[in-house]
């Protein structure tokens, strides 16, 4: 598998779950602005709903390269986790918790898990 093809779907993937996560965002924060909902209540689903983000950008950049879904489900994770970290570091002067940590590394898994599904559902058949 080339290099490019690599990186093109590791970066389809990082948008997918970046897009999923600006549009989720934005919806929870309606919900809570303009209802007596508390964020307390509705943190597990918000956790679901990160998961699923990073499944399906998994799954997006497992379709997109064809092969090797465990490798570049778990390089987009693995990207997403390093710009959150990134972002973290630069941005507030803090490092991952422990919990954070637990948390990424179930999202580089997840990714992986959402890669090879990716590459079996979106490929298509294997034509020799």
């Amino acid at each position: 598998m080339e290099t490019k093809k690599i990186g093109v779907s590791i970066l389809y993937g990082v948008i997918a779950i970046l897009l999923l996560g600006v549009i989720t965002s934005l919806i929870f924060s309606l919900i809570l602005k303009f209802t007596d909902t508390q964020e307390k209540s509705i943190s597990l689903l918000i956790t679901i709903i990160s998961f699923f983000s990073v499944f399906a950008g998994g799954f997006v950049c497992g379709g997109k390269g064809k092969q090797k879904g465990w490798l570049i489900g778990g390089l987009t994770g693995l990207v997403y986790s390093l710009i959150i970290f990134m972002y973290q570091y630069l941005g507030h002067s803090s490092v991952f918790t422990l919990e954070q940590l637990v948390y990424h590394i179930c999202y580089i898994l997840t990714a992986m898990m959402g890669g090879v599904l990716g590459v079996n559902i979106l490929s298509g058949p294997v034509h020799n």
